[in-house]
């Protein structure tokens, strides 16, 4: 394909951009595309000869065309040269400036245009840019735009301007009445702090490591003046957030003694804020930046704070969820954060802030509260390591309350407290009994039709589903459980009131028993003398084999049980291992090949009492029934044991 060609199919695409249907516009777009990935160059050179041709072309038009040169440079940048970068750039510039109209989809598309350009040809686009960011005069808020823009996407080539970019700027911020501009330029402060902050983080990669904090401290706090002690004060909810933004990185560059002098006043001016706007995500992860700020200068103007903090923080989480957008679940994950910075620098603090607001009977109070504990003991769990037995005790109440939303809170947080140890304290038992139970909810009563803000809830969000996937996730992946759960969990399989949970049950016991046997056979032998609560082997194998009877309840508790017995067989009988084996394959490969339709319960229970399991496990536990008929078999056990 030569060079002409390629110019003439080009242009023959770029004439077809003004259709008047939307979706050819959006066909021609994708086409050029098309044409960028196999001739990067050429199709770029086209457009931008194009666009100087027809300078009168409208602008939507004209937006569609930047668009697939932004996205051809994106992919292949690499490939451009010199004096075609220069001309695109000179393009670009000349586009997003041509009007002082603001937010169009024109003006961001060829901002875009010079940030892609920007990300190898830093210096020739910034000389470009900053020609049209002169002292004195304020800049085109396009301008501001892609500066911004730029920082974000390549913060080392954008970070040693910036010294001179704010020594220009700060005048600026005087003389911008309008709040638009105001926007931009909170925006602008906002992304060039974000990328200082990571520019200093890997200065093992910057291009100049001798680049320090200090060199932005005064100009950053210059700026901070104007925006908290000024704009933050505007009725303009838009840029009231904007300078929020900016105030969380900005933070981290503030001089030390500075933003200790200004705490007194810049934490409860952002905590005012929650009242007076909907959308909080830009608050409270700004807060969370500031926080992490204070500690990092070890404040103590923090402590006298920290009271105010975590009430208005804990309303936040305890505050009902409309929605579970994106923004709405960011926000919430932001407020987390701030828990996470208070835990780790006052845990005696938070913990006597939270502990006693388990002991509430408010729903949402109760819930919010165990939503943060299980946070903290995730994110702060070296802070939280001495105050196991607190927070286990703690959970009594939580344990006793029948509402399903605490109830499946209760259940998080214990999984959280399995992962961290604290259920091999004293007291760890009672947490794990508790999970069983839940296991152990009749399925007609789950899961609930609303929750209290009335939204559906799915059968996977149900007390009794969690409870059963925590139960079977921490038997499985947390190894510390395994020495507490073996073999507790054993006790659960005899009780009746148990019986709903037996197959999960089962599950993580023959896994905890597989990885038992993996580490040596003695390892899976039950010590009952140090574990005097334990039913006998032969009652947990008689009630494993009467529900196996109806091998299709409980979510397949028949299969379930037959592998358990298979597992247990050393410690039954060590003479019944080698006949069980091959038995218990053989009932589990009938089962596989049948479903609750095609399987008859009778056949299913004549192969299950003489399939060697039931003869067997009676003439080890009774020598003297070993003669007992099929149906003299079937009656010993179901007295022995209901199903």
């Amino acid at each position: 394909m030569t060079e002409s060609y390629m110019k003439r199919l080009s242009f023959a695409l770029l004439d077809a951009v003004t259709d008047k249907d939307p979706a050819v516009q959006e066909q021609v777009c994708s086409a050029l595309c098309a044409l960028g990935e196999l001739r990067p160059a050429e199709m770029l050179r086209a457009c931008e000869e194009y666009l100087k041709k027809h300078d009168k072309l409208a602008h939507p038009y004209r937006a569609v065309i930047l668009r697939a040169m932004e996205t051809v440079l994106s992919s292949h940048i690499h490939k451009l040269d010199k004096d075609t970068a220069s001309a695109i750039i000179l393009l670009a510039s000349n586009e997003m400036t041509r009007t002082k109209e603001l937010g169009c989809d024109w003006q961001q598309a060829a901002s875009s245009v010079l940030v892609a350009v920007g990300k190898r040809f830093t210096n020739q686009v910034m000389e470009e840019v900053l020609s049209r960011f002169q002292p004195g005069l304020l800049p085109h808020c396009s301008v501001l735009q892609t500066l911004s823009s730029l920082s974000v996407s390549n913060a080392f080539g954008m970070v040693p301007f910036l010294p001179s970019i704010l020594s220009t700027m700060l005048p600026m911020l005087s003389m911008a009445k309008q709040d638009a501009m105001r926007v931009m330029f909170c925006c602008a402060l906002q992304h060039f702090s974000e990328s200082t902050l990571e520019y200093l983080a890997n200065l093992d990669q910057a291009p100049d490591p001798t680049v320090r904090r200090d060199t932005f401290a005064a100009d950053i706090f210059s700026a901070y003046d104007i925006l908290f002690h000024q704009w933050l004060q505007t009725r303009d909810a838009k840029l009231r957030l904007a300078v929020v933004a900016a105030l969380g990185p900005m933070s981290h560059l503030l001089p030390s003694e500075k933003l200790e002098e200004q705490l007194p006043k810049l934490l409860p001016g952002v905590l005012s804020l929650y009242k007076k706007h909907a959308e909080t995500f830009q608050i409270s992860k700004s807060l969370g930046q500031i926080l992490e700020a204070a500690v990092s200068l070890g404040s103590r103007t923090l402590e006298v704070q920290l009271d105010a903090l975590l009430a208005v923080l804990h309303s936040q989480i305890c505050v009902p969820v409309e929605s579970s957008s994106p923004l709405v679940m960011g926000s919430w994950n932001e407020v987390l954060r701030c828990f996470t910075v208070l835990a780790r620098c006052s845990p005696d603090r938070l913990l006597a802030f939270l502990l006693p607001r388990l002991d509430t009977s408010n729903e949402r109070l109760r819930v919010g509260t165990l939503h943060i504990l299980r946070h903290v003991i995730n994110s702060a769990a070296a802070q939280m390591e001495a105050k196991k037995p607190f927070v286990l005790s703690s959970m009594r109440l939580p344990l006793l309350d029948t509402n399903n939303k605490v109830k499946r809170a209760v259940v998080q947080v214990i999984s959280a407290m399995a992962h961290h140890g604290y259920l091999e304290q004293p007291g760890g038992e009672v947490m794990i009994e508790y999970i069983v139970q839940q296991c152990a909810l009749p399925l007609e009563q789950e899961p609930e039709k609303q929750n209290l803000e009335g939204e559906a809830l799915a059968a996977e969000d149900s007390v009794r589903a969690v409870s059963i996937s925590t139960l079977y996730l921490v038997s499985t992946t947390v190894d510390r459980m395994s020495d507490v759960l073996w073999p507790y969990l054993l006790e659960f399989l005899t009780p009746v009131r148990f019986t709903a949970a037996l197959t999960p049950l089962c599950r993580s016991l023959v896994h905890l028993a597989l990885k038992r046997q993996e580490a040596g056979a003695d390892t899976l032998l039950v010590q009952y003398d140090t574990h005097t609560n334990l039913p006998s082997l032969y009652a947990v194998t008689t009630r494993l084999l009467v529900v196996s009877s109806s091998p299709y309840l409980g979510n397949g508790r028949g299969a379930a049980s037959l592998r358990l017995l298979k597992v247990l067989q050393q410690n039954i009988h060590p003479l019944l291992a080698q006949r069980w084996e091959t038995t218990i394959a053989l009932l589990l490969e009938y089962l596989d090949e049948h479903t609750e339709e095609t399987l008859s319960l009778k056949e299913w229970e004549e192969k299950l009492l003489m399939s060697h399991l039931c003869p067997s496990l009676l003439m080890a536990a009774y020598p003297g029934l070993a003669l007992l008929s099929t149906a003299q078999l079937r009656g010993h056990l179901q007295t022995s044991w209901p199903s």
